[in-house]
């Protein structure tokens, strides 16, 4: 049987995904950059998840792997709406520039 990562480096990993992800979601201006550190922070918490269901629970038990499922279900249809939205505001305000809309009024 081959061995496995350990736990922590997994954990560490998907914290340093998840820092990044934050950090792109509050340091960029372009909404594109906002929804992409948004996604970084999912799939973060997806490698948490199978990590946590993998070491924690016995082999029959899935329960990481269908909330993972669930997770990319919502991230799928929260970056077709989040695009919707991009494209809709660019065609208002001519900018995809998060600090130029500053009003529900078009």
């Amino acid at each position: 049987m081959t061995q496995a990562i350990p736990l922590e480096a997994v954990l560490v990993l998907a914290a340093a995904l998840f820092c990044i992800g934050l950090f792109g979601a509050l340091s960029r201006r372009n909404m594109v950059g906002v929804l992409m550190g948004v996604e970084l922070m999912l799939n973060a918490v997806n490698i948490n998840m199978v990590a946590i269901g993998r070491y924690l629970e016995p082999y029959p038990y899935v329960a990481g792997q269908t909330f993972t499922i669930f997770i990319i279900t919502v991230a799928a249809a929260e970056a077709a709406v989040g695009l919707a939205m991009i494209i809709a505001i660019y065609r208002t305000w001519l900018t995809s520039n998060v600090d130029s809309v500053d009003s529900l009024k078009g």
